[in-house]
Order: structure tokens, then C-alpha cells, then sequence
């Protein structure tokens, strides 16, 4: 059976409240406001709302629901609103990087320079127009892809029951609630089933709270209290009831606040680490600027040249492809996720789930066939009974409430052997099933005109209940001697696999006067027998968990089942049991204690919300990247809890709401090729901020020995400015490279010190062939004079455009470039014409417009050679980090 959630959770639209707020809600603050006429149905017998609404105990018809939809808008609240263009380029342009080459691109024109402008104003329309193209085709494949996410709502609508998307909810709807659901509008409670709602993300209580068909409460409280009004975004931890909806969309009590208490996610370990790197060109940048501003006017005389030059230096010091590249290789990393079937909801998940090491995923459907049959139906000695199927089938039959996998096994078997029954017995009442009895109960007339409470439930929760067991027609008391016996016969089944319920009942007279059974009838049962159920594992589950751990992902199963099925379950497909944590073991624990334990332990049996919240947390206080594979009503705590929340798309609407990741195919070996796909996106953006960092920390070196000891500006600002967009230009390929194997068998984390390493080595190789450029050209070429300023510029521009161009050839891979490992052919075409094209700019007639001169025979031959002993040198250094790991 299903066991449903105590712990706060949060719904879609991903929205809950800050603790401090909850004060204000329980008062009338006006940002908490409740549509008039909610409140007031309150206080209304149904049959007025009804009338108030124009509505029906039958429901809608399709025409009036049409007509109010077109009235009301859909039932979305503000958050679910697609981005309109204008946030999408808010977005783009907000950014430190963009708005950093706009006040110098303003400067730049303010003070004359309008080559040097419109250069850089070319930079920002390259990285802005392809962020926002790439953000805008994500957003529509993301839109189409979570079309196929289906949310719906059981309604009544002329007359019948059906599915309905909750956008499509309508004031004065019938909606039928069960174990499992969103409230999918603000409604008022018309009828109800010993129904419990979880309001946690809206008030912050843990314990679901009880609703009937009346307020029973005292007067003055706050809407939210009201008992027989549930809202949208809170969900049914248990019962059945019929509602009405009287508020949709932004009218809903969340959808008035939902603009301003939306809580953002807190930022992951790749959002920081790219905040932290920006920020660190940014503070290089500020203080290499003034530093050659002041050299340069010192050593030069030439003010305003000294301060053009410094503005150059700041835009070939600002990393201004990077939310470019990020957008771009996040983009293309969803779209191949979906097309390998994970569809991505929050799109920054996928490096987290890159960087996962250890994965929590539930037994059922995940390792097995979600696929169970109902193989025994015995009584307590294990001989095959027909009695206990048929009440086994009738309990099934009549029950309202959320049908799982083992009901429709029941079902499906029964069909032919046990439903001639049916016809005999009339349903009486129900007794749903909730987390706490972990028992489910109908109550039926037999022919004789008694009332049967039949009662099926995990077997520790149905024997404290029983009196008696029946065998072989006789009926014998359960003794304490007796019930180890009856226990060890169960087990036997468990021990073999099987998930066991045990069937119950008992006879009693009808009650009058309309009086309703409850859990307190649960009592002095009759244990009738067992039914048991296989679900056996997939055939592709053990080689799925073996890929996992080969990728560096250990794998860990986090379920309510019983110890002795899913020890053999996890036998059986590769899972060693040696250490094994259940419910019962976690509950006492400190959370350092539990930390310890749940890196050890590979399956954790018997395990409640709660707990699983506890054991994801555990793991990640010990630097774990941890993500949760979940598809039911008891697992929204933990997909939110965990770095990376998975579900699937045949998972309950609170667990796909509360998940990053849906798979379409609940299969461990799609989540494994997700899991490589997150892994190629982190190394494909990390090789732009390798290059990109290492490139601008020699710059530093470079620029400042250039200012002191060449009598002449090194280079132009508008040759400058050409190197970087040139430059820029070969680094928009980079989201279609290649990613060797090797770098994606081990879980991609953000490691900001072995960058920082990567930086501090990696960087200076440039410089030394920048002074080895210098030199070249002041000693063999002789441009000491500044005369022949013109061809010393053009000849670093050539060597710095073309050195790092090619290093990114070297920097993508831990192999020998080109050799061992090749670049996409997107990136080799890009940096091969970036290359070409700066080498003939200085014999185009674009080269005397931006200073250079023709180059000497000379120097290309002394270039091939720095170039090749660039490459050789990088290479080295990388093999060096290699061996010490910090690559």
C-alpha cells in the first residue's frame, strides 16, 4: 500500500511561503487576499453555492465551461506565465558582463572613438542576439515538452466523470478528490470521506488538517483555516471527497500572492561557481585597467591615447561570451535530453544531475517491472484460498479512493474468478486508507442483510487487529504463541520475493440512522489469509545499476517496502545488502550519526517522508551530490530536498510538479544517458572558462610588460577590440564540441581550487610567448622605433589572435590534440576561418584602416615555430595537472 506524506511539501507553481509571512497570512494582510465569494461559501449550505455559481450537483455542461473559460482565463497562476519577449531580453541585457561593454561602448562614443563603439557594440548584439535565440528556442521546446507533463483533474462534466487539464478548471466545476491529488482550484468541500489535506506550503504546518462538508470552527478565524474550503496548491494526504470550485487562476488564494512570495531555489554549486568566476575577471579587470591607464600615460605622454588603450584592455578582459556559452550549451543539453527521453523543468538541474555521485531511487518500477500480479491468494497456513480472493476482490471493487498497482492486480485476476460475486453485495460505507493505520477497509451488505468490513494492509498493520484467524473453516484465537507461527509463514513469502497483504473481516449488524463506519470498526478482525504479488525485476536494471557505478554513481534504494522483498529484489539485480537501514533504525539516530550510516548502507527498507528528507540531507552534509528518483505522493519531500529530483511521467501531479527531471520511460538506463548528457554540457562550458581564464590572466602579464618596455601602445585599441571579437567569434562553437569518454565517466562537480590551479599555470605559457613575440619583433624586425610601431602591432596581434585560438584545441581534451582527440567540425571550421582570416587582414584593404602593415616573409616561419612550441609547452603543463589531478 501507498503510504502519503506528514512533511511539508511544496506544489507547483513551485511557490511557498517565507516562515515570517505565515503570521500575516493567518491575519488580513492585504497581499493575502481570498476571493469574497470562497469565504462567504463558507458559510453556504452547497446547494446555495451552487446556485450562486450557476452550477449543478451534476456539473458543468462542455458549452458553459467553454464560456467561462474565455470569462475567467486559465487556471494558472502567475507564475506559469510564459516569458514575454521583453523579459527575455531584460534578461539577456541584465547581466554585469553586457552592461559592463555597454558603459564602455557609451564611453567610447561619447569621447569620439566611434570605431572602437560600434566594435564593441558588434560584441554585445554577437553574444545578446544568440543568448536570447537560444533561450527562445529552449523556451518553446520547453513549453511542447511539458505540454506532454499531464496535470489533470477528475471533473464532472455533463454528467460523467473525465479527465481535464487543470488549466482548464472553471468556477462552478465538480471535481472528485482522491489520495494523491492537487486541490486544483480554491473549492469548497460539498462531500467528504474522511478527507485530510496537506496545507504545509501554505501555512508551515506539518500535519495534514482534516476537511468536511461544514466549517467547524469557531468564528474570526482566517480563510485559511476555514474546514471546508481547501485551496489550490495544497494536496489530499488521504480520503475522498466531491468539491466545487468557486476560484481559478490568479482569483485562487495563491494565485493573489504568487507574484510576490514566489521563492527562488537556492543557487547550485555551478550557478555560484560561475557568479564567483565573473566576479573574479571582473576585480582582474579593475585592477589591471587604472594600472596600464597610469603606465601607459606615464611612459607614453599620451593621455588620451593611454585612456582608449585601458578601455581596450577592459573589454579583452571581460569574458562577455560566457552567458552566451552557458545558455547555449544548457539549451542544446535539454533538447538532447529530450531526445533521449528526460524532458528537463528547471534548466540549471542538468549540471547537478552531471554532478551527481549518489543516486536514492525507489524499488518499485524503477528495478522492477512496475508490472505486479497477484501470484497467491492463500489462507494462513498458505494453501491456496478461494475465499480470500473473493474478499480480497470485493475490497478492491468498492473502494473509491486512489487505486494502486496492487488493487489493479487484484482487479485484473479476479476478473474471471471472483467478480460473478459482485452482484450479491452492495457497498455500504469505506474507511480510506491513510499512512497512520496503513490499512484500508469497505464495508459491504451481504445477502443475508449483515454488514462485512473487509480489511486488507500490510500484515504488521492488520494482526494487533485481529481476534481471531480463520483455518480450514474454524476459527482460533490469536495467541502470542500462534501469531510468531502465523508471522513466519508470511515471512516465508516475503523471503521469496513477494509483496504480502493480509485480508481481514469481520460481520456485524447494519448501523442506523445514517451512521458512518470509521477506524474505530477496524477492530476484533478475523485474519482470513494472504494475498501475495510479484513484481520482478527488469531485465535491464542490474546492467543499468553496473553502468551507473562505472560512471562513478552509486546507487542506493530508499523504499516503504518491507526489508526481506527488497533485499532480494536488490540481490538480484547486483545491490549488495550487508548493510541495511530501516525506518525503525533512522528515527533515533542524530543527523551525524545517520550521515555516517547512510554512506554505508545501500538499501534503506521501511523508510517514512520523513525519513527519506533525513537520509538525502545526511548524504549531502557529507559532500555528496544527491539526487531522488520518485513517482509518489510520499516523495515530494525528498525531490525537492534533494540537488536533483527525478520523477517520471505516469508519477501522482505532487511528485512531477516537485521534480527538475521528468523521465518519459521509468528506466534507470534513460536516467543513465541524462546523467552523461549533464556531464558533457559542464565540460564543454568549462573549457570556455579554462580558456577564457587562463587567456586573461597572461593577458595581464603580457599588457603591463608591454606598456613598460615598448615605447609605443603595444597594440591599437581598435586592434585590440578586433582580436577580442575575432576571438569571440571562434568561441561560439564551442556548445557543439565533442567530449571524449574519459571526462564524463566521474561526476562532473564545480572544483573552483583546481581552476584556480588550472589558471595559475596554464595562464603565464601565454605570456611567455607574447615576450617571445616581443622580442622577435623588437630584435630581429628592429621595431624599437616608433616609426615601425605598426608592424610590432601587427605582428602580436597575428601571434596573441592565433595562440589563443588553437589553445582551445589543446584545453578541450586531456589526449594530445588533434591526434588522440578532435574537435567538433563546427569548432574546427569556426577557429580554422578565425585563424586564416587573422592572418589576412594585414595584406586586406581592412588592415591599413585598423593600423597594420604588411609582415615580412621572416615572420611566419619564426610564427609556426612559437606556435608549435606554444602548443608543446601548454600540452606539457596539462600533463603535469593531469598527473597531479587537478584536471
Amino acid at each position: 500500500m501507498p503510504s502519503f506524506p506528514m512533511r511539508m511539501i511544496r506544489l507547483a507553481p513551485s511557490i511557498m511561503l517565507p516562515k515570517h509571512l505565515f503570521a500575516a497570512m493567518r491575519s488580513e494582510h492585504p497581499a493575502v487576499r481570498v476571493a469574497p465569494l470562497v469565504v462567504e461559501s463558507a458559510a453556504l449550505a452547497p446547494e446555495i453555492v451552487h446556485q450562486r455559481l450557476g452550477s449543478r450537483p451534476t456539473g458543468l455542461t462542455a458549452d458553459e465551461a467553454a464560456t467561462r473559460l474565455v470569462e475567467h482565463g486559465p487556471n494558472v497562476v502567475a507564475g506559469d506565465a510564459r516569458k514575454s519577449i521583453a523579459l527575455f531580453v531584460w534578461h539577456a541585457v541584465m547581466n554585469p558582463l553586457v552592461l559592463l561593454l555597454a558603459v564602455l561602448a557609451t564611453i567610447s562614443f561619447a569621447t569620439g572613438d566611434v570605431r572602437a563603439g560600434s566594435v564593441m557594440s558588434l560584441m554585445i548584439a554577437i553574444g545578446v542576439g544568440l543568448k536570447l535565440i537560444q533561450e527562445a528556442k529552449a523556451d518553446n521546446a520547453a513549453t511542447r515538452l511539458k505540454a506532454m507533463i499531464s496535470v489533470t483533474a477528475t471533473v464532472l462534466r455533463d454528467g460523467q466523470l473525465q479527465e481535464t487539464p487543470v488549466s482548464q478548471l472553471v468556477p462552478g466545476d465538480v471535481v472528485k478528490l482522491a489520495a494523491g491529488d492537487m486541490i486544483p482550484a480554491d473549492v469548497r468541500v460539498v462531500s467528504a470521506k474522511d478527507l485530510f489535506v496537506i496545507q504545509g506550503s501554505l501555512t508551515g504546518e506539518s500535519l495534514p488538517i482534516e476537511k468536511f462538508e461544514t466549517d467547524r470552527g469557531p468564528p474570526g478565524r482566517s480563510p485559511i483555516e476555514l474546514t471546508d474550503i481547501a485551496f489550490l496548491g495544497t494536496s489530499v494526504e488521504s480520503g475522498s471527497a466531491l468539491a466545487l470550485v468557486v476560484a481559478t487562476g490568479r482569483e485562487t488564494y495563491l494565485g493573489g500572492m504568487a507574484e510576490s512570495l514566489t521563492e527562488q531555489r537556492p543557487q547550485t554549486a555551478f550557478d555560484k561557481g560561475i557568479s564567483r568566476f565573473t566576479w573574479l575577471m571582473l576585480r582582474f579587470m579593475l585592477v589591471m585597467v587604472p594600472l596600464v591607464f597610469v603606465i601607459n600615460g606615464l611612459t607614453k605622454h599620451n593621455w588620451h591615447e593611454a585612456f582608449f588603450f585601458a578601455l581596450a584592455v577592459a573589454v579583452g578582459l571581460t569574458p562577455e561570451m560566457l552567458p552566451m556559452i552557458v545558455t547555449v550549451c544548457l539549451s542544446k543539453g535539454a533538447l538532447a535530453m529530450a531526445r533521449k527521453k528526460v524532458i528537463v523543468k528547471r534548466i540549471n538541474a542538468i549540471q547537478n544531475l552531471g554532478a551527481m555521485d549518489v543516486l536514492c531511487t525507489d524499488k518499485t518500477g524503477t528495478l522492477t517491472m512496475d508490472h505486479v500480479i497477484l501470484e497467491r491468494h492463500c489462507d494462513v497456513v498458505l494453501k491456496e484460498d478461494d475465499g480470500v480472493l473473493a474478499l480480497a476482490y470485493m475490497n478492491s471493487h468498492f473502494q473509491t479512493g486512489l487505486k494502486n498497482v496492487l488493487d489493479r492486480a487484484v482487479l485484473t485476476y479476479g476478473e474471471t474468478q471472483a467478480h460473478a460475486l459482485i452482484p450479491d453485495y452492495a457497498k455500504v460505507d469505506e474507511i480510506p486508507f491513510d499512512f497512520q493505520r496503513r490499512v484500508m477497509s469497505v464495508v459491504v451488505r451481504t445477502p443475508a442483510g449483515k454488514d462485512r468490513i473487509i480489511s486488507k494492509g500490510a500484515p504488521e498493520a492488520i494482526f494487533p487487529r485481529c481476534r481471531n484467524f480463520e483455518l480450514e473453516g474454524e476459527l482460533y484465537p490469536m495467541e502470542h504463541l500462534l501469531i510468531d507461527e502465523l508471522k513466519e509463514e508470511y515471512e516465508r513469502l516475503s523471503r521469496d520475493g513477494f509483496r504480502v497483504l493480509a485480508i481481514a473481516s469481520k460481520e456485524v449488524e447494519p448501523k442506523g440512522n445514517g451512521v458512518a463506519y470509521g477506524r474505530d470498526d477496524e477492530r476484533d478482525l478475523i485474519l482470513n489469509g494472504y494475498v501475495a504479488f510479484l513484481d520482478p525485476p527488469k531485465d535491464t536494471a542490474a546492467a543499468a545499476i553496473r553502468a551507473l557505478q562505472q560512471h562513478g554513481v552509486t546507487v542506493k534504494v530508499v523504499t516503504g517496502d518491507n526489508e526481506l522483498v527488497s533485499r532480494k529484489i536488490c540481490a538480484e539485480v547486483g545491490l549488495p545488502t550487508e548493510q541495511v537501514l530501516l525506518g525503525t533504525d533512522v528515527e533515533p539516530m542524530t543527523d551525524e550519526q545517520l550521515a555516517v550510516a547512510a554512506e554505508r548502507a545501500t538499501l534503506f527498507a521501511r523508510v517514512s517522508p520523513a525519513h527519506k528528507q533525513r537520509i538525502i540531507k545526511a548524504l549531502q552534509a557529507r559532500r555528496h551530490t544527491v539526487g531522488f528518483m520518485g513517482d509518489g505522493i510520499n516523495d515530494a519531500p525528498a525531490l525537492r530536498t534533494a540537488d536533483v529530483g527525478i520523477s517520471v511521467d505516469t508519477a501522482v501531479d505532487i511528485a512531477k510538479e516537485s521534480a527538475d527531471m521528468i523521465l518519459l520511460e521509468k528506466s534507470l538506463l534513460v536516467l543513465e544517458e541524462g546523467v552523461l548528457e549533464g556531464r558533457k554540457v559542464f565540460v564543454n562550458i568549462l573549457k570556455y572558462i579554462r580558456m577564457g581564464a587562463s587567456s586573461n590572466f597572461g593577458n595581464m602579464f603580457s599588457v603591463l610588460g608591454a606598456s613598460i618596455f615598448v615605447p609605443y601602445l603595444p597594440m591599437t585599441p581598435i586592434q585590440i577590440l578586433s582580436n577580442n571579437l575575432l576571438y569571440d567569434i571562434s568561441q561560439t562553437a564551442i556548445p557543439t564540441d565533442d567530449v571524449d569518454p574519459e571526462q564524463i565517466t566521474k561526476p562532473r562537480p564545480w572544483d573552483i581550487g583546481a581552476l584556480t590551479k588550472f589558471i595559475v599555470l596554464i595562464g603565464p605559457c601565454s605570456s611567455i610567448f607574447d615576450y617571445t613575440t616581443y622580442l622577435m619583433m623588437l630584435f630581429i624586425f628592429n621595431c624599437w622605433a616608433v616609426e615601425k610601431a605598426s608592424l610590432f602591432q601587427t605582428g602580436w596581434f597575428v601571434e596573441s589572435l592565433l595562440t589563443q585560438t588553437l589553445i582551445i584545441h589543446v584545453i578541450r581534451t586531456n589526449k594530445i590534440p588533434f591526434f588522440q582527440s578532435r574537435a567538433s567540425w563546427p569548432l574546427m571550421v569556426m577557429t580554422a576561418v578565425v585563424m586564416v582570416a587573422g592572418m589576412l587582414i594585414p595584406f586586406s584593404p581592412l588592415g591599413p584602416y585598423v593600423g597594420f602593415t604588411t609582415l615580412p616573409p621572416l615572420y611566419w616561419p619564426l610564427l609556426a615555430l612559437t606556435l608549435l612550441c606554444y602548443v608543446v609547452l601548454t600540452q606539457v603543463a596539462k600533463a603535469w595537472l593531469i598527473r597531479r589531478r587537478w584536471v
